[in-house]
């Protein structure tokens, strides 16, 4: 073996754990990357699904008023129809977690005239999964594990 091809082995064996050592220093960054990356679409998508239950209560709500606030002739009531909808979609993997909150701001009115508006709002308190701790400290100083997701729909009565 030639001196320079003994020098080229020397190096390579000394530099030998270096990768390993690299992975190590990254590996941490990479994962909460990664780990983040899925925290934030579970949180988008909830979102997502909070604002589509908060347009079917609403349009339940405009379309046929008499039976949403009481249910009457066997129809689910705005409520209901935002928990259903919310249990069949919501990703948790907590069962024990409250059902997202219906409300009216303006009030319900079952005599409303056609044009006026109904106004339904879902509140939805997310736990963070993954990292709670780190998010949470991230977006404000407070020790609760959860934010809460609020979507709002305005439609007109027919």
């Amino acid at each position: 073996m030639s001196l320079s091809g003994f020098r080229m082995m020397k190096r390579l064996t000394k530099s030998r754990g270096a990768s390993a050592i690299e992975f190590a220093i990254v590996l941490p960054l990479l994962l909460l990357i990664i780990f983040g990356t899925i925290e934030f679409g579970f949180l988008l998508y909830n979102k997502q699904v909070i604002t589509n239950a908060s347009r079917e209560g609403s349009r339940a709500g405009i379309v046929a008023r008499t039976p949403t606030r009481l249910p009457a002739f066997g129809s689910p009531s705005v409520d209901q129809i935002v928990q259903l909808y919310c249990a069949q979609n919501l990703i948790t993997f907590d069962y024990a977690q409250p059902p997202p909150v219906t409300s009216f701001p303006d009030g319900f009115n079952a005599n409303a005239l056609f044009g006026e508006n109904l106004r339904v709002r879902v509140a939805y308190n997310y736990q963070f999964l993954i990292f709670p701790d780190i998010v949470i400290a991230f977006f404000r100083n407070s020790p609760e594990r959860q934010i809460t997701l609020t979507a709002e729909t305005v439609m007109r009565y027919e």
